[in-house]
């Protein structure tokens, strides 16, 4: 029987390594797509509108709690829920008749309401701001990891529906062990992860 050679061990390890990428790689581009959702507007965001060679409608507004914008000459304007192109195109056409062919921007100056909160057994509980589409893991992550007084079978993520508050069970031991991976759900904006202290229920 031909004896492996150290070189061909390591060339071996290689292609392995190669192959390990090239089947990672379809869940990177999955990644990637669902980072690409469209930001949607919501209450507390500041916009920055601005109508091009038109002196005083260069405006920061702040997306009001019942998710209007106040803008000059057109009023109050319904923003939550669109995104920046809508709002964009809404504003144009609102300004018609007063600017014809108005050229207006919509920009985020501060997503202010696009925010999560962990709170309970992590190393850094607090607000994190949502500049990108977040998941839980990689919330907890920011919020510098669990303690050691963690209940990680008792994580959970509550979240306002309507009237009401879903209690959503993160399976954290599963997903770390590379199980229940689907179970990493991506956050929306005012969710609340909390992180049990080990022992209280």
């Amino acid at each position: 029987m031909r004896q492996t050679t150290k070189p061909q061990v390591q060339k071996m390890k290689k292609v392995l390594i190669l192959l390990a990428l090239l089947l990672a790689m379809p869940s990177v581009s999955r990644a990637a797509s669902v980072e690409a959702a469209p930001f949607k507007i919501i209450a507390g965001d500041v916009l920055q509108i601005t109508v091009w060679k038109e002196e005083g409608l260069d405006r920061e507004v702040l997306v009001l709690p019942d998710g209007d914008i106040t803008f000059p000459l057109i009023g109050s304007v319904k923003a939550q829920g669109s995104t920046l192109d809508e709002l964009q195109s809404l504003v144009k056409h609102k300004l018609k008749k007063f600017i014809p062919n108005a050229t207006v921007t919509v920009t985020v100056k501060a997503a202010m309401g696009h925010t999560v909160n962990v709170i309970g057994q992590v190393n850094k509980p607090g607000e994190i701001l949502l500049g990108r589409q977040l998941t839980t893991m990689q919330a907890l992550s920011q919020a510098g990891g669990l303690t050691p007084y963690a209940d990680d079978d008792a994580i959970i993520i509550m979240r306002h529906r309507g009237e009401s508050d879903d209690a959503i069970p993160v399976p954290y031991s599963d997903i770390v062990s590379g199980n229940n991976l689907d179970r990493d759900f991506v956050l929306q904006p005012g969710d609340v992860i909390i992180v049990p202290t080990a022992g209280l229920f």
